[in-house]
């Protein structure tokens, strides 16, 4: 289908029905716009294959780890993504190295307890966010003597909060 299409543009573009930005089946020469029926032959033909090139010496790593590895890096795309929506770990310009090292380690934290959580729950991190976040714990002075109040802890929150703290939530 999306090799229909590519060839679709690429006459239309040849036609002059469409501008011409960059379409992948137009061979332009001389003002003159053809089909390229050359390359589109060879692109139907790779149809479904896909390449990966590496460094890496095969006795090292063989290719389906190469393969794997690379299927994996969606997760470092996501963590990367997280820690600057989620977890809003926006750029903040320190000066000093132990400033910037702190920083990460702030950060990195974070992500490592975030991932923690979704791995124990199954849950989204919105979802633990949303569900967690009411929950809050307040001491007080009364009559002299500091008396701490705990949260009551129900529904989705004690659920996650199960999860996350097994044996304390067992029985309440």
């Amino acid at each position: 289908m999306v090799w229909q299409y590519r060839r679709n543009r690429a006459l239309a573009i040849i036609d002059g029905d469409k501008p011409a930005k960059k379409a992948r089946f137009v061979k332009v020469t001389d003002e003159e716009k053809t089909f390229d029926e050359k390359t589109y032959e060879r692109a139907m033909k790779l149809t479904g294959f896909k390449g990966y090139v590496t460094n890496i010496p095969a006795g090292t790593m063989p290719a389906a780890e190469v393969i794997g590895s690379y299927h994996d890096l969606w997760h470092v795309e996501q963590s990367f993504r997280m820690s600057k929506t989620d977890l809003r770990a926006r750029p903040i310009f320190h000066r000093t190295r132990d400033a910037i090292e702190a920083h990460l380690t702030v950060v990195f934290t974070a992500l490592a307890v975030t991932r923690f959580m979704q791995a124990a729950t199954g849950e989204s991190l919105k979802k633990i966010i949303t569900s967690l976040r009411p929950l809050r714990e307040f001491t007080g002075r009364v009559g002299g003597q500091h008396i701490t109040f705990d949260p009551e802890v129900t529904g989705e929150a004690r659920e996650i909060a199960a999860e996350l703290l097994p044996g304390r939530f067992a029985g309440h």
